[in-house]
């Protein structure tokens, strides 16, 4: 079990694309703080936001892959369509969940103001990203995989 974790901690790439993500997680405090003049540490864990965690994430991944294993290899070829699912994911299915999620708690507030007697738990409307803060993302974990290079 010790030679497993020592395995994958000695993974570059993947700690790499680790930092990444936590690097996007974290910056999303000062946006948050210069945008709206809010300091909430919910959103080292939340998802949405400026940058997109999930791209840097998959962006560092990416980017690792192909200085490591080259950029023809097959390995940079499947992680790089893993990339690219994620990424339209974050901007696409669940930026439109987003929406409709703003929309039912519009609902919701509307419906309760006639003192109806139902659940009024809120949605989430904060779940995926604008199509910048994506790209945002991705430029952020690649960088950061450039960076490490040397680490590899």
């Amino acid at each position: 079990m010790q030679e497993i974790c020592s395995s994958i901690l000695n993974n570059h790439v993947l700690m790499v694309a680790l930092i990444a993500c936590l690097a996007a997680q974290v910056l999303k405090l000062p946006i948050e703080l210069v945008k709206n003049r809010k300091f909430n540490l919910r959103n080292l864990v939340t998802t949405g936001g400026m940058p997109s965690a999930h791209s840097s994430f998959v962006g560092a991944l990416a980017a690792g892959v192909g200085q490591t294993m080259g950029w023809e290899s097959s390995e940079f070829a499947i992680a790089t369509i893993f990339a690219i699912i994620v990424m339209y994911d974050a901007a696409g299915v669940r930026q439109a969940a987003g929406k409709q999620a703003r929309i039912l708690n519009q609902l919701i507030d509307e419906f309760f103001e006639e003192d109806h007697n139902l659940n009024e738990a809120r949605l989430k409307e904060l779940l995926g990203h604008t199509p910048f803060q994506v790209v945002v993302g991705l430029g952020l974990g690649i960088a950061i995989s450039w960076i490490a290079g040397p680490a590899y």
